[in-house]
Formats: structure tokens, sequence, C-alpha cells
């Protein structure tokens, strides 16, 4: 992932449905009224409220919120299937409220690939015709489209399904072949709006595992949209809690977990363990404490990276006496974890009594 620069960045974007949702959001910003007062004086429902973030290069980056939280509607201004009322949207540096259509339609049919809950296929055409749609929107003859159809069924394991139609498949299959559609078109961008939500715990356990490989494999930068913290914690790289329209914290799956913003947060993260999200570089100590403590560090240590888990670390640290020492990812030690460490990390997970 390219830390350094932004694939889409989101300024300042409100939205107000309403015929007099100019006239809504000037008294939201300047009168400062409230979203029932915007719903009595004029008949306007803030969906989104002055949302700002960023989504790096190859980023998966979640946005999370329960129903009506403004996710799904926040998610659909990327690419313009709804305008702002105001604010602005920034697709690698251009700002996609000053594309024409034919311009947008590129965007859409290029650059962006779409995953919905339902999985929105076409019932009368079979498996491989439905992934091959965006090729053949694009105009790219019927060979071609077909060879690139049958390699993205071979990537989302749906080998010896391209002649069924979406009937005959099961839900976790038609969702697969979704995911297919969306990757055939090769889009720089994955917008998905809570595509694992409709299906069994276990196929959606199942499918969130092949999508986090996936990605790693081809690099799309992702906006996923989730109401279930646990798949937003296993899947995003960063992820943005949602409420009333509002984003109220960014940040690592770690970072929230161990800091939430406030009580709304703190709610919803009490349920997810530590040991999933918080890494060796959160809990060590520098080697010169340690070494003020207990002397100098003894000769080829076990070592761990600086990523590992909490959980990956208690298990590599059961069998042994002596701390282990951390190293990044150039292989410099840059820390100590402890058994004392370990130990306060997970009494910390508690319920902060």
């Amino acid at each position: 992932m390219d830390s350094s620069s932004s694939a889409i960045k989101i300024e300042n974007v409100w939205k107000v449905f309403g015929n007099t949702s100019k006239m809504a959001l000037d008294a939201i910003q300047n009168d400062k009224i409230s979203k029932t007062e915007a719903l009595e004086k004029y008949n306007s429902v803030i969906g989104v409220s002055d949302v700002s973030f960023d989504v790096k290069q190859g980023e998966i980056f979640c946005v999370m919120g329960l129903s009506g939280s403004g996710k799904s509607t926040l998610v659909r201004h990327i690419n313009r299937l709804l305008e702002p009322t105001s604010g602005k949207i920034l697709i690698n540096d251009q700002d996609v409220m000053t594309l024409d259509r034919e311009s947008l339609q590129e965007l859409r049919n290029k650059k962006i690939g779409m995953v919905f809950q339902n999985f929105a296929l076409m019932p009368h055409r079979s498996v491989v015709d439905n992934i091959a749609m965006p090729l053949e929107i694009r105009g790219i003859s019927k060979n071609d489209r077909l060879d690139t159809a049958n390699k993205i069924l071979d990537i989302v394991e749906l080998q010896g399904w391209g002649n069924k139609f979406a009937h005959e498949l099961s839900g976790g299959m038609q969702q697969r072949v979704g995911l297919a559609r969306a990757l055939a078109a090769d889009p720089e961008f994955l917008l998905m709006d809570e595509p694992f939500s409709a299906l069994d715990p276990l196929i959606r356990r199942q499918l969130q595992s092949e999508f986090i490989k996936l990605s790693k494999q081809m690099k799309k930068t992702t906006v996923f949209i989730t109401h279930d913290l646990d798949e937003a914690v296993r899947v995003g790289h960063r992820i943005a809690i949602m409420r009333d329209g509002k984003v109220i914290q960014i940040g690592t799956p770690e970072e929230i977990v161990v800091n939430p913003a406030d009580e709304y947060v703190a709610d919803f993260v009490k349920g997810i363990s530590r040991l999933k999200v918080v890494q060796a570089k959160s809990i060590m100590q520098s080697v010169e404490a340690y070494e003020q403590k207990h002397g100098k560090l003894w000769d080829d240590p076990d070592s761990v990276k600086d990523n590992e888990l909490l959980s990956g670390l208690i298990e590599k640290s059961k069998t042994k006496d002596k701390p282990l020492v951390v190293k990044n990812s150039k292989n410099q030690v840059i820390g100590v974890v402890t058994q004392a460490d370990l130990l306060k990390a997970v009494i910390e997970g508690g319920d902060g009594e």
C-alpha cells in the first residue's frame, strides 16, 4: 500500500435530501439548527454531515455504522450516483463534480467497480455472460470478453460454473459472481456496499477471507461499507465509524479498539478481542529501557515482526521464559516484549475496570 498518495479524497461533503436542501444546509451550517428542526422547517433530511477523509492507494477503507448512519449514502457520492449538496470528491486529484456526462460514464465504466448487497445478476444470462457484461458495455469483442471472464472465474474459485444460470447458484456463489463482474473491467477502485451481509455467517467469513487474499493480490483501492465491526476489523486497513451522517472516528482497527473516541464507539468495540488487533509495536518497550532494568540482551534472542498480533505473541512466548525481540521490516531490532508487557496488554483489554 502506497501511504504517500491519496487515491480518493472526500472534503466536507454534505448531503441534504429535500427540495429546499440548499436553504436547509445554510440554516444547518450558519444557524446550527438540529436534524429535527431541518425536517420541521425545511422538510429536509440530513444524509451526510460534513464528512472528510482520504483513502490511500491500495488501501481497504471500511466505513462502518448502523442502519441510517449515512454510510451507503456516502459511498454513492464517490461515483456520483448521488450528487452532494456541498463539498468536494477527488479521485486521483480530479474533482468528480467537474466531470461532464461522458467523462463520468468513463469513470464508472472503466475506473470504478461496484458490488452491492443484493447480487443484481441478470437471471437470463449465464454466469460467464454476467461477468463479461462490463466489457460488453465497452464494446469489447465476444471472444476477448469471454476469455477475460473465464480467467476471473478462476480467481474467484468458480471454475466449472460458467455456463450455469444465477438461480442455480447458492447465495455465496452469486456474490462471487457479483465480485467477479466488478473485477472483470479491471477497475482501479472498488466500492463495496455491505457485500457479504445477506449471507450466512460461515459463508460470510469464508468470503471475507477470500476477499482479503484477493486484495493482497490485486491491490485495488477499496471503500468497503459494513454495519458489522467484526467485519471492518477483519477486512479494513483503516475504519471510519459513522453515526447520524457524521464520521465519529477514523483509525486503524487497533487505534479504534484501544482508544475509542467516545462512549458510542466504546460500546461498539467492547465485543472485539484485543488479541486480534493489538500489535507488538504498540506494547513493546525500548531496548534501552529493558537493558536498564534487566541487563544486556542475550545472544540470539527469539524475534517477532513489529506487526505480530497479541494472540501470536502469547502463542510464541508461552513456551519461553525469555522476552521476545521486535524487528521492523528492515530486520532491525526496535524493541522488546516481556511477559509482563503481554499480561498488561491483555488485562487492559477488560471492560476498563
